[in-house]
């Protein structure tokens, strides 16, 4: 079994998706958000990010990947059956190798699923410290915007897909609004 999943990054994407890091059972799956209970993809295919139903699957990844310009990675690769037996280390080698993938890529939003991975990512790449609020984030990374949702998880009561589709929809906006600016 491989010990995470494969980044999903190249030059020219709209959006790199950005988890905390794989789940075991997501990597075992061979795909991001494979948990029957995420809240991800009942949300995206109902947001408008994409104009078809996607069915959780490698499949699904690699329609986001190629026909959509949606990438994906994670601010830490190693993957655990909980994020919280990651150290403070994970997040300080995994942050700053994600800031450089980002410079590397500059997809127009960088979409960070969870107020957590962010402020880990924050602290870790890009030493700031400051409360973080939902939506459009002041920071970027070069032309790169970054855009903040709760986090899909089901471990994440409070995000059930009414909470969260408001911010997918206003996502979809974000690209379209970058989209004629480029």
């Amino acid at each position: 079994m491989p010990e995470s999943l494969p980044d999903y990054l190249a030059d020219g994407l709209d959006i790199v998706s950005i988890g905390i890091n794989p789940s075991r059972y997501s990597v075992e799956r061979g795909f991001y958000f494979a948990r029957p209970g995420n809240r991800f993809w009942p949300t995206l295919n109902a947001s408008g990010l994409v104009p078809e139903k996607l069915d959780p699957g490698i499949a699904a990844i690699e329609t986001l990947f190629n026909r959509y310009r949606i990438g994906f990675t994670d601010v830490v690769k190693r993957a655990t059956a909980r994020a919280e037996e990651l150290d403070v280390s994970d997040f300080e080698k995994g942050a700053r190798l994600l800031k450089r993938k980002l410079e590397r890529y500059q997809p127009l939003i960088a979409w960070f699923h969870g107020k957590t991975g962010f402020d880990r990512f924050l602290r870790a790449a890009m030493r700031l410290e400051r409360r973080t609020a939902l939506g459009l984030q002041p920071e970027g990374i070069g032309t790169t915007r970054i855009f903040v949702t709760p986090n899909p998880s089901g471990a994440n009561p409070a995000a059930n897909p009414k909470a969260l589709l408001p911010w997918y929809r206003e996502l979809a906006q974000l690209r379209e609004q970058l989209r004629r600016g480029r």
